[in-house]
């Protein structure tokens, strides 16, 4: 991004499951960011993927944040059905105490994609998060997105100049590519997503400047894949209950974003 000197700025990365952080590896090896998670990524296992990503960071000179699997999957999804604000609130004000004590200039995290309520969620965490600290701290704290579902060097054409462009030489991406090789719980999506996609995308770590929450908060027909997919989960019997943008998802944003902005 032209004129912002992120290299040396005080970075965060905030993520919803452990893994996340492959996608930008590089970039953590020249910011060496806190990193807050908010998951344990344990999905129907019960197993963490915590210390797999304790690794990763350790490989990348980066640190944990108080905030580091907060929640099981499982417990993610029941909080979210339950409409349980208060527990998410609470994490965004311990998230925004440790971005203004760490003095915290920029911000790092999941795309809003549909595709998974829980990276959904953490996009708005992290907006909310970063102006309830800018308001505390008195300095605007920037936040720039990664996509977690496409080619890793997506980035909109009305975002390009706005990004963070990270590129990668033949040495830091096969550092990454044996990071994410060796990173035993998402073997399988890692394979896919090289046999898909290939090494070459994997090459430009993009943070795309992320947008205003205004559409996000808007109501809207299109029903996200998250939905879909729940639905049909229901159906076979694996999933009780779905969740859905209108009933579960909207409320809790909307709720997020008046906590950093009262009236």
């Amino acid at each position: 991004m032209a004129g912002f000197p992120w290299r040396e700025q005080r970075a965060a990365l905030l993520i919803a499951h452990p893994g996340h952080e492959l996608r930008v590896f590089h970039w953590m090896e020249i910011a060496r960011p806190l990193v807050f998670v908010l998951t344990d990524g344990s999905g129907h296992t019960n197993r963490s993927r915590l210390p797999s990503t304790t690794h990763i960071l350790n490989t990348t000179g980066s640190r944990a944040g108080l905030v580091y699997g907060r929640f099981t999957d499982a417990e993610i999804y029941a909080t979210i059905l339950e409409g349980n604000f208060e527990v998410f609130a609470e994490v965004m004000h311990q998230l925004a105490r440790s971005f203004t004590e760490q003095s915290i200039e920029y911000v790092v995290h999941d795309a809003i994609e549909g595709y998974n309520p829980s990276h959904d969620l953490c996009w708005h965490v992290a907006g909310a998060t970063s102006l309830l600290a800018s308001k505390a701290s008195g300095r605007t704290i920037r936040r720039f997105d990664f996509p977690l579902t496409g080619r890793p060097d997506d980035c909109p054409n009305e975002s390009r100049d706005k990004s963070i462009w990270v590129r990668l030489n033949d040495d830091a991406l096969q550092r990454k590519l044996a990071a994410a090789e060796a990173y035993p719980e998402l073997k399988t999506e890692v394979d896919a997503a090289r046999e898909k996609f290939g090494d070459a995308p994997f090459a430009i770590e993009c943070l795309r400047r992320a947008a205003d929450p205004g559409p996000y908060l808007e109501d809207a027909a299109e029903v996200p894949f998250y939905e879909r997919h729940g639905e049909a989960r229901t159906t076979s019997g694996y999933y009780v209950d779905v969740i859905r943008r209108r009933k579960h998802m909207l409320p809790l944003a909307r709720r997020l974003w008046q906590t950093a902005t009262p009236d």
